[in-house]
């Protein structure tokens, strides 16, 4: 049934009305929405993302209130920015989804100085505590997922869709103190009544997740970390002073995170991987050095990928928490700066090895934990590459440690290049190339 052109007019102005409201009262926000496109689907009974747009049942629209909309459309774009449509593949769906609203909610809660009533419809609250009680913005999703209780993530794997069968929805009384876990939906401010989240264990999801995809590709991941840094840049020019919850605190420590790294990973193993890789090419040369007495190859776009790198993480009881931290930044940080053309392993090594896991995504590296905290031995990791990684050996080995070991012999390498990633001034491996990274 085609929804009459004067009811689109009326949602498109609402729609935009509250982006304008947006941006004047909470910027960071309203300038990521200006990048999604709006979209009204009869068939959804809430609102959904999908990593590109948000959509809007006409009815569901119809019945929220200007503020409750602008929740909504914040809720939606924080599931696009954090990449939740993109994560948990591998958990259980209902139990992930929830674990993401409680996060983006208690993200926009803090955003909007803890008044409950920017994150409610129907006048509750929507959950925004993690199971153990602490406010879900301090947790990624999938360390509030891993809180959640075992038989909620034991129930079958499906989508959570606002709607449902109502089954669990008169359980609990809200959140309005702040603490309780579920909140209701009865009639909304705007009058009209508003469609139930649909429950399970006692938590509550309004919007649609079964349009997340398991496609990377549906989602321009460097379109929006670049919309997401644009969006901090130009909110902390206007508002230096980040008053009026202008930056929120998530988006803060993602910056930070970002900043940690302080290896130039695209020198680094510019110089560092095999020429087998093909990352360059002599034909034609790079105009730029077109003055040099030296011919200097251009970048190959079509065959930039660099593949097949074993990254391998000191987890040794020299190695502290912070250094080992440090360590993953600086694999974030390479993962960043090649664009997701950086693929691998990863794995951590003391007096054994933790078999690695292969990554192409910083998604993927972020579901990785390491595992240590006994001696440690360089050899091993190259006696695991002989035996266990015979039919498809690494091109390259980069190890980050704090060198404290007995350094093997060159030969143990099988004539594979290893790069020496030591995270002080004192150590200085005896073969292999190597870099310093401080903490």
């Amino acid at each position: 049934m085609a929804i009459d052109k004067s009811k689109i007019r009326e949602y498109s102005t609402k729609l935009l009305t509250c982006r304008m409201r947006l941006l004047a009262s909470h910027s960071f926000y309203g300038l990521l929405l200006a990048h999604t496109k709006f979209a009204l689907d009869e068939k959804c009974e809430t609102a959904y993302t999908d990593g590109k747009r948000i959509a809007f049942s006409p009815v569901f629209l119809e019945s929220l209130s200007d503020e409750e909309t602008e929740f909504v459309l914040m809720h939606e774009v924080l599931h696009i920015v954090l990449k939740h449509c993109i994560r948990g593949h591998d958990y259980n769906q209902e139990a992930f989804n929830i674990a993401c609203d409680i996060v983006v909610n208690s993200n926009i809660l803090k955003s909007c100085g803890d008044n409950y009533r920017r994150i409610s419809i129907g006048g509750e609250p929507l959950m925004h505590l993690a199971p153990n009680g602490n406010p879900g913005h301090m947790y990624t999703a999938e360390e509030v997922y891993d809180m959640l209780p075992k038989e909620l993530k034991a129930k079958k794997s499906g989508s959570m869709s606002g709607g449902g069968d109502g089954s669990d929805q008169n359980k609990g009384s809200g959140q309005g103190n702040g603490n309780s876990q579920q909140g209701k939906q009865g009639k909304s401010s705007g009058g009209k009544s508003a469609k139930k989240p649909r429950g399970r264990g006692g938590y509550f999801v309004f919007d649609d997740h079964s349009f997340w995809t398991n496609d990377d590709d549906m989602q321009d991941i460097d379109e929006w970390d670049k919309h997401f840094e644009d969006a901090c840049k130009i909110v902390s020019i206007e508002d230096p002073s980040n008053t009026c919850g202008a930056l929120p605190a998530f988006a803060e420590r993602i910056l930070k995170e970002r900043s940690k790294h302080q290896t130039n990973w695209r020198e680094v193993l510019d110089n560092f991987v095999q020429d087998e890789f093909n990352d360059y090419s002599f034909n034609p040369p790079d105009r730029r050095f077109s003055d040099s007495i030296f011919m200097l190859p251009d970048l190959n776009e079509a065959t930039e990928t660099v593949k097949n790198v074993l990254f391998m993480v000191d987890t040794s009881g020299s190695m502290s928490d912070n250094m080992i931290s440090q360590a993953y930044q600086e694999i974030r940080g390479a993962i960043e700066q090649f664009g997701g053309k950086l693929e691998g392993y990863l794995g951590f090594f003391d007096a054994v090895v933790v078999p690695p896991i292969p990554f192409s995504t910083i998604e993927e590296l972020n579901i990785i934990r390491p595992f240590g905290g006994g001696g440690t031995r360089f050899d091993i990791i190259f006696d695991y590459v002989e035996k266990e990684m015979a039919d498809n050996p690494p091109s390259n080995i980069v190890i980050l440690t704090d060198g404290y070991a007995r350094f093997p012999k060159e030969n143990v390498a099988m004539d594979i290049p290893v790069l020496w990633v030591i995270n002080n001034d004192e150590v200085v491996p005896p073969w292999g190339k190597h870099t310093t990274i401080t903490v």
